[in-house]
């Protein structure tokens, strides 16, 4: 009798210790790329390493394309509730703080995407970009860089001073900026337009993705100039959450959503380092010449960009905090003078 009582009592204490089950939870994320895209497919195994990992207590429901609302309506649609997390990047929301512009592409800041996902988790990066998110009603859960850019041109870009006069395609904003002062001539354009600005000669050259990526848009077969590896523009994607939806989640699901963010930001830029390499080594074959960037001109560069870093920092506390930061670990990492 002594030894059922005590393990009833065992079994009793063993059902007690065991944690109550997460609760089921369906987490509705948009992401701007397409289901065939690397990127994509890279979005569709992060949602399924969630889910297994969770063993099914978290549901990720991908809507690709931004089929839900428009790429840069997805934060809105997050806050508001229509979805539960956006997968596109920070940059898209310099409307409402200029600061975003230094979670979403530096521009001129780090080489690789491992120093500038070292900024994020080992030089106090992490904090001041949460302080910004969570002042919007969002919480950042992490990071995904495909790495450098890389430029598209129908004359060479050896150096610096070949931007003058240079036309070419940018995005709107920072990119603009500093690119004026070096004496090209931005064109903010839609990227759909690239193409046919191209091959009609509206424009020297472009910006528009990676290596890899722009010999999938068929840049190379119109212009036989490019700069491999890229220096000037590295996009953070990102995904951010619902903060209320994210501290609904309960600490195992949250520390499930971060792994797998790390998991899938390592994927992105090695796979991306790859494609380049094959990339460039086609290239070269087919007579397109690169053009690798000397430190001093890459300098030069970063000179230019930090000018007008100083200006976007004026705008807003949080900008001139995440400039701040920005500077001391590139100076940390020796990319800028401290």
């Amino acid at each position: 009798m002594k030894l059922t009582s005590v393990l009833k009592s065992a079994a009793l204490a063993s059902v007690v210790a065991v944690p109550a089950m997460a609760a089921d939870v369906t987490l509705r994320i948009q992401t701007h790329y397409a289901t065939e895209h690397p990127s994509g497919k890279l979005a569709a195994q992060y949602a399924d390493d969630v889910e297994t990992m969770s063993g099914g207590s978290i549901d990720i429901e991908m809507f690709y394309s931004s089929s839900v609302v428009a790429t840069t309506e997805t934060w809105d649609a997050a806050v508001n509730g229509i979805l539960d997390c956006d997968m596109t990047g920070g940059a898209y929301q310099t409307g409402k703080n200029p600061a975003f512009q230094f979670v979403g592409d530096i521009m001129g800041g780090y080489d690789t995407p491992y120093q500038q996902l070292s900024w994020l988790y080992y030089g106090g990066g992490y904090d001041a970009a949460q302080a910004l998110y969570n002042e919007f009603g969002m919480q950042l859960v992490g990071w995904w860089i495909y790495g450098q850019e890389s430029f598209a041109s129908s004359r060479p870009i050896a150096g610096p001073e070949d931007f003058k006069g240079w036309k070419f395609r940018s995005p709107p904003g920072l990119e603009t900026e500093i690119f004026t002062e070096l004496g090209a001539t931005p064109i903010v354009m839609d990227f759909t337009e690239i193409f046919t600005a191209l091959e009609t000669g509206i424009i020297d050259g472009a910006d528009a993705s990676g290596l890899a990526n722009n010999v999938g848009l068929g840049l190379y077969d119109i212009v036989k100039h490019a700069n491999y590896p890229g220096f000037h523009s590295m996009p953070s994607d990102h995904l951010a959450c619902n903060k209320e939806v994210w501290d609904n989640l309960t600490p195992a699901q949250q520390r499930i959503m971060d792994t797998a963010m790390q998991k899938l930001s390592l994927h992105t830029a090695i796979s991306n380092e790859k494609k380049n390499a094959e990339a460039a080594a086609m290239l070269k074959e087919q007579g397109v010449t690169l053009y690798a960037w000397s430190e001093e001109d890459k300098a030069d560069f970063r000179a230019a960009a930090q000018r007008a870093w100083d200006g976007w920092a004026a705008k807003t506390p949080e900008a001139a905090a995440l400039v701040a930061s920005h500077r001391a670990y590139l100076g940390q990492l020796g990319l800028i003078a401290k």
